[in-house]
């Protein structure tokens, strides 16, 4: 029941989006309530506390603030486009797990066995590739892939880590991307190709550091026969390769055509693939197995998600405007007037700050966007988009309560800080260093 609830809600709202009707847009609010209290009954631990709280925050702030039900109606329609990206977005894997493309990625990982550095720029470019589409279920795939290969715990995370993050600062069909660009009203296409070649800088940092570890610590290499690649698998991954550049390029034309929201053209796009898809290939059969298992399990499962950005979002549009947040805006700006520098540094240390201690990255760095202002800081929009980012997908690695870390550190067995700042603190201090250096220079 609680799925359709969700999935009904995501339908409803993307009619609203192009209806734009007042009591339509009042029901899917309600709706999205629903799915809050609902998420909260099921979700335990640390994650149902803070999002308790911060959705509890929201409200009071927003009563405080004399905006009342109306306040609270437009935190929450501020946030459900990206509940509905979320959401929708796993349907983009359907085609590719009917397709075999996994399979190939298997296979390559295996033939890599031989060379620990060719192993792990595969594994690190394939989470490049899969993560916008997967998300953090790429992650499970590919270590899915490595279990019986017993690879060391710091290979492991260092992999894990780097190629996941990258997608964060880069994809469209990520909720940090589209959340950001969306409050600062910044087109996607203008931000994309900065995105890859910050994501491009780190998977390379990330593949010498590993070379240098690697030759301080010597990897026992597989002596299992090396089998070539047949060219089914080699075809099979030309193909996902040529998937991922169709979907990125069809959402950007899109989005240039029709100026709709990314995050709104991602979420048709993901409904619309399995259909296309299962009438192509004629696979209506086996298709709607795993749209089964995706009703039933995948939006199920989606608990803390839905819980944890419902109640960020909400925290964030009601932080907005506050006597607090408009202190921080305006010393902020003085900083920046000053030296971007100093701002830069004062933006990375407030976001990981408040994500250390358990706060969604939605939260303080939506905050940001909404409240402050390029043109007063003295920059453009691009280059707060890239801070924004770039803080965002160095946080979601040091905090020990992002969802990616948790993974890593569940997969891996090791604690969250081991995960985060022993196994990847130099990686994330240079690309520091060298995002701020090039956000500096485009600025």
């Amino acid at each position: 029941m609680r799925s359709y609830l969700i999935l009904s809600m995501c339908i409803l709202f993307l009619i609203q989006y192009f209806a734009n009707i007042e009591w339509l847009g009042y029901l899917v609010v309600i709706m999205a309530i629903l799915s809050f209290l609902a998420s909260v009954s099921i979700s335990k631990g640390f994650p149902r506390i803070i999002g308790i709280t911060m959705m509890v925050t929201g409200m009071i702030l927003e009563l405080n603030k004399g905006a009342g039900f109306e306040g609270i109606s437009q935190g929450l329609l501020l946030i459900l486009p990206l509940i509905c990206l979320v959401t929708l977005a796993p349907l983009l894997s359907l085609p590719l797990k009917l397709g075999g493309y996994f399979d190939a990625v298997d296979a390559l990982l295996r033939n890599l066995l031989h060379h620990p550095r060719q192993l792990f720029a595969g594994i690190t470019t394939s989470l490049f590739i899969l993560s916008p589409i997967l998300s953090l279920g790429s992650v499970r795939i590919i270590s899915e892939f490595l279990t019986d290969i017993k690879l060391p715990s710091t290979m492991s995370v260092k992999g894990y880590m780097i190629g996941f993050s990258t997608a964060i600062m880069w994809s469209p069909y990520f909720a940090s991307v589209s959340l950001v660009l969306y409050y600062l009203e910044m087109p996607v296409g203008k931000y994309i190709l900065y995105g890859i070649g910050l994501s491009f800088l780190s998977l390379i940092v990330g593949n010498i550091l590993f070379a240098f570890w690697e030759r301080n610590h010597p990897l026992s290499k597989s002596h299992d026969p090396k089998i070539p690649l047949n060219k089914k698998h080699r075809f099979k991954l030309f193909q996902l390769g040529f998937f991922v550049i169709v979907l990125m390029t069809t959402s950007l034309t899109i989005e240039y055509v029709t100026k709709w929201s990314m995050i709104v053209i991602v979420s048709l796009i993901s409904l619309s693939l399995p259909i296309i898809w299962g009438t192509i290939a004629n696979g209506w059969h086996r298709l709607s197995t795993l749209l089964k298992v995706y009703r039933d399990q995948s939006v199920m499962l989606m608990n803390n998600e839905i819980m944890l950005f419902t109640s960020a979002g909400l925290l964030a549009h009601a932080i907005q405007g506050t006597g607090f947040a408009n202190a921080l805006s305006e010393f902020l700006t003085i900083l920046a007037n000053r030296s971007f520098l100093l701002f830069a540094i004062a933006v990375m240390v407030i976001v990981l700050s408040i994500t250390y201690v358990g706060i969604h990255q939605i939260a303080v760095v939506a905050a940001l966007a909404m409240q402050l202002n390029p043109e007063e800081l003295g920059i453009t929009t691009l280059a707060l988009a890239m801070l924004l980012l770039l803080a965002w997908s160095i946080s979601s690695t040091l905090s020990p309560f992002s969802g990616l870390n948790l993974m890593v550190s569940r997969i891996v067995g090791i604690s969250g800080v081991q995960t985060g700042l022993r196994a990847n603190g130099l990686h994330l201090s240079i690309l520091t260093f060298l995002g701020i250096s090039i956000i500096m220079f485009i600025k």
